[in-house]
C-alpha cells in the first residue's frame, strides 16, 4: 500500500525532479504547455516521466489529482 502523501512536492520527487519549493516554482515559471497540449506530450519530459504522467491520468491513480494540478499550473497564461 502506498503511504506517501501525494502533493506537488512528492510528485516532483516521483518524477525525479528537485522537490523543494524554490525548484518547483522555478520549474513552473520556466516551463509551459502549448495551447491544447497534453501534459505528458510536453517536450521537457523524458520518456519515463511522460509515461508516468500519462498512466496516472489514464488509470485515475492516486497521483491523478497532482498531475492535474501540475497541468493547470503549466497551462498557457493569459496576458
Amino acid at each position: 500500500m502506498d503511504t506517501v502523501p501525494h502533493n506537488l512536492a512528492t510528485l516532483f520527487a516521483q518524477l525525479g525532479l528537485p522537490d523543494d519549493r524554490t525548484s518547483i516554482d522555478h520549474f513552473i515559471a520556466s516551463h509551459w504547455l502549448e495551447p491544447g497540449q497534453a501534459l505528458a506530450d510536453a517536450p521537457f519530459w523524458n520518456e519515463a516521466q511522460a509515461e508516468f504522467l500519462r498512466e496516472a491520468l489514464q488509470e485515475d491513480s492516486d497521483w491523478a489529482e497532482e498531475v492535474d494540478e501540475l497541468a493547470v499550473l503549466l497551462s498557457p497564461r493569459e496576458a
